[in-house]
């Protein structure tokens, strides 16, 4: 194991449970982009696809079920809680995620090592 990876992990951890943590003690997600929470869940979703193929160690896939869980967590408390979805100002949540989104998909599916699904996926976020 590598330590700078395990260090790594700690810290997305952290910060992923303080987020968590923050939303739920104060039933308020102010501050927080929901459109950069659903791209999160989106990367994690698009670039763990091989745990359903491949198995490296237990630690890997624990971690990637950690990342998914919790980014779609988050997610889901900030559009379905009915306390902390009143929070959310969408005015100001102005990114436009849709331009990211359509020239990642372009871009992946011209520079990719094989045109497979997963290759195409996992390249585009």
């Amino acid at each position: 194991m590598n330590i700078f990876r395990f260090a790594g992990d700690m810290m997305h951890l952290t910060s992923i449970l303080v987020l968590l943590l923050k939303i739920y003690a104060t039933k308020s997600c102010s501050g927080i982009s929901l459109k950069t929470q659903e791209l999160y869940a989106l990367v994690f979703l698009a670039r763990y696809l091989d745990l359903f193929t491949d198995f490296i160690s237990v630690y890997n896939t624990i971690m990637k079920l950690v990342f998914i869980v919790s980014s779609t967590a988050i997610v889901w408390c900030m559009k379905r809680d009915r306390v902390v979805r009143r929070s959310y100002d969408k005015q100001l949540d102005t990114f436009r995620h849709y331009f990211l989104l359509a020239a990642s998909f372009a871009l992946a599916l011209l520079v990719n090592e094989k045109f497979t699904f997963q290759e195409v996926v996992c390249c585009q976020l």
